[in-house]
């Protein structure tokens, strides 16, 4: 690991530091070679952060231990990809705010993959099982990856029925890998490390905040080639992750839902406004290739 991935991986570990503080830092030292020289009075004239602010920052960079964190990331088998990485998924350096690396744990081959994002409501109905078990199957069979959020609902119901299809998935998380969310999902989570893919972009130590679950969506579609959505409400955040994939230029996929279920709203607008509609898993894989 070259200095600039060390110094790297040791501001990940500090509290406090946003994707804003990063930018500024790489376009003012691309190397970050003058990190561990930098006074908190130039971070903060790099960063527009208050100088208590970057003393906190930068006394937390020079506390840390690079030889622990390296074997704690060894034992976990937890990768870390900085964004100049070969391993860094292209598709994801196209967002407005890539990640400046990623954490992830399982095949990381599947990170450039043809990959599908299923997103939907966390309080998914029969129906919107029944509709992945009648799309994923196929899909599998189309070596198409299933990318989703890892969140109650329909989330879970992609990604569980994903492997029970053989298939292959990645979750994109909120917090770090020490502290999966929902609790309920950290088993589903175990066995999709070991048969597919989990992905953040923070440091396992990191607790999950509100903010970062709508962030984790521009991920999400940004490791996709289309998304799909299935049950959706009014004002979903799945809808959040569609508008990213419509940002980037990426086909969405919508399942139609009964007219009389408050879950059809968010769904039928996106049809509305251009989504594609799906009655079967080859309106997916025909336009996929």
């Amino acid at each position: 690991m070259n200095d600039t991935t060390k110094y790297l991986l040791l501001l990940y570990y500090c509290k406090g530091p946003g994707w804003k503080d990063f930018y500024y830092l790489f376009k003012h030292d691309p190397d970050l070679m003058l990190l561990p020289k930098i006074t908190p009075s130039q971070f903060s004239y790099l960063t527009g952060r208050s100088e208590l602010q970057s003393a906190s920052i930068l006394q937390q960079f020079h506390s840390l231990s690079f030889e622990h964190i390296l074997s704690s990331l060894a034992r976990s088998n937890t990768h870390f990809i900085p964004i100049y990485d070969e391993r860094y998924p292209d598709l994801l350096k196209t967002l407005p705010q890539p990640p400046w690396a990623l954490f992830a744990r399982g095949d990381l081959t599947l990170l450039k993959g043809k990959n599908l994002a299923i997103v939907g409501s966390r309080h998914g109905t029969q129906y919107g099982k029944d509709a992945l078990k009648l799309l994923i199957p196929p899909l599998v069979e189309k070596n198409i990856t299933v990318v989703s959020g890892l969140a109650k609902g329909i989330d879970a119901f992609a990604h569980e029925q994903t492997l029970h299809s053989c298939g292959k998935t990645i979750a994109v998380i909120a917090g770090g890998f020490n502290h999966f969310y929902p609790r309920e999902n950290v088993g589903l989570a175990q066995q999709i490390i070991k048969q597919g893919l989990v992905v953040s972009e923070y440091a396992p130590t990191t607790k999950p905040e509100k903010w970062q679950f709508p962030a984790r969506n521009r991920i999400v579609s940004g490791l996709s080639k289309a998304v799909l959505v299935v049950q959706a409400a009014k004002k979903s955040g799945s809808l959040i992750t569609a508008s990213y994939a419509l940002d980037q230029g990426m086909d969405v996929f919508a399942v139609p839902g009964p007219i009389t279920q408050p879950l059809s709203e968010g769904v039928h607008e996106l049809i509305r406004d251009g989504a594609k509609i799906v009655h079967s898993a080859a309106d997916i894989y025909t336009e996929f290739d």
